[in-house]
């Protein structure tokens, strides 16, 4: 499954895009001008991402790498 695909079957779950998680993410102090703030750990972020939109482990773990910058949208 494309790096895509995993954001595309998160906004279908979810109704939110990756802008709109980068936005909530924002407001829950994960990131600081949409760069990872420091000190936060994956960890964090998935737990959150389970217990507030009971996303998967690979699902939560693609936003992070979005978060993190490591991939971004479009990505295979």
């Amino acid at each position: 499954m494309s790096f895509q695909a995993y954001l595309d079957n998160i906004q279908t779950k979810t109704g939110k895009t990756p802008t709109e998680f980068k936005k909530l993410a924002e407001k829950k102090g994960f990131l600081t001008k949409g760069k990872l703030t420091a000190g936060i750990k994956a960890g964090e972020i998935v737990q959150w991402l389970k217990d507030e939109f009971e996303l998967g482990h690979g699902h939560a773990m693609a936003l992070f790498a979005l978060f993190k910058g490591v991939k971004k949208e479009g990505d295979k």
